[in-house]
């Protein structure tokens, strides 16, 4: 097809006019409209994040020998620190009588934690040593353990940056483990299930052989990971980290998968903070196997980060108009903001 630009005839090419495309793992389409990005802005600009924190900082209630907001007192720790989230957004209660009418209740049942990544106030995931995050991904697989076997869903999440909802820059994340599977959860669950009756073999693995058979997209790969802004990319610097392995579970991990998980995550986070030079903020999260003790081949573990820049480190991607009444919608095609990832150092 092709469109006429005074007397010259040029190709239209899917990368740099609006199209559509399907995101299998949501069930939904997301519109990509690449010639916004000439569009002037004088939107809201968020303030740079204030770098050069101390490493010890005595009124963060997340430091070691610290006081916390609910009066308990944190250990000397060195290492990684979890506790009990002391204002959690779910509780292990006893399941209670729902009325019936047009209006739906259901009893919900559940844990919160926080995992405190370092003792140091000033680092992030991104400034931490290989081994430091491979400590981190050992007591993300020791939670899923834990809270697994109570639990049929395990959420590892973490939110960096004021502008994310973070009210503590302390590196630290959160673990929600819940009785009953996320709505997002049982889509992704859904939408996997349904590739691989259809297909015979799961979307995550046939999705990371097509982005390697691609290449444009591919930000980092190592032995045992690979790391995209996956074709079908909501948020403009958004990432996929892929294992190589059929793997349904963090816990299921090998030694030299996690070692090499704490190098991508490195690899991957650093570029994030050399795009804009600032600390980027993010939201991540891993998605895996329900741990209802069931066999799940359809499901592939994998993480989603949502970082929310757009242009710069003081403008921001808004999901308002279009996006909360229609669909999602993205200006720069994943294509454009993974080259720019890679050209990070």
């Amino acid at each position: 097809m092709l469109i006429m630009m005074g007397q010259t005839r040029m190709p239209m090419i899917f990368e740099q006019v609006p199209h559509r495309r399907f995101n299998p793992l949501a069930g939904e389409w997301v519109l990509v409209s690449p010639h916004r990005t000439q569009r002037p802005w004088q939107g809201q600009q968020e303030a740079a994040g204030i770098e050069g924190r101390p490493d010890y900082d005595p009124g963060c209630y997340l430091c070691p020998r610290n006081e916390r907001a609910g009066g308990k007192s944190n250990p000397d720790y060195t290492g990684t620190f979890v506790f009990q989230n002391d204002f959690s957004a779910l509780l292990d209660q006893e399941p209670f009588a729902t009325p019936d009418g047009f209006f739906e209740v259901a009893p919900v049942r559940g844990e919160c934690r926080v995992i405190c990544f370092s003792p140091r106030h000033d680092l992030t995931l991104a400034e931490m040593a290989v081994p430091e995050i491979r400590q981190v991904i050992d007591t993300w697989a020791e939670q899923v353990l834990d809270l697994g076997a109570r639990y049929r869903w395990v959420q590892l999440f973490e939110n960096k940056g004021a502008i994310m909802g973070c009210s503590n820059p302390h590196p630290h994340g959160q673990v929600w483990a819940s009785d009953t599977l996320p709505t997002l959860v049982q889509r992704e669950s859904d939408c996997q299930l349904d590739f691989y009756r259809r297909h015979g073999e799961p979307l995550l693995a046939r999705t990371l052989v097509e982005e390697l058979k691609d290449g444009r997209r591919v930000v980092e790969e190592t032995d045992h990971w690979l790391l995209v802004v996956p074709f079908w990319a909501t948020w403009p610097f958004e990432y996929l980290l892929l294992p190589k392995r059929a793997v349904q579970r963090m816990p299921e991990l090998s030694d030299a998968e996690r070692s090499d998980l704490a190098l991508i995550l490195k690899r991957g986070l650093q570029r994030y903070d050399g795009l804009f030079q600032t600390s980027f903020p993010y939201t991540m999260g891993w998605h895996g196997a329900p741990t209802d003790g069931g066999d799940h081949p359809h499901w592939t573990l994998h993480a989603h980060f949502y970082p929310p820049l757009l242009r710069s480190a003081t403008v921001r991607k808004f999901m308002v108009g279009y996006e909360m009444l229609a669909e999602p919608q993205r200006d720069i095609t994943p294509e454009q903001a993974a080259d720019r990832l890679r050209s990070t150092a």
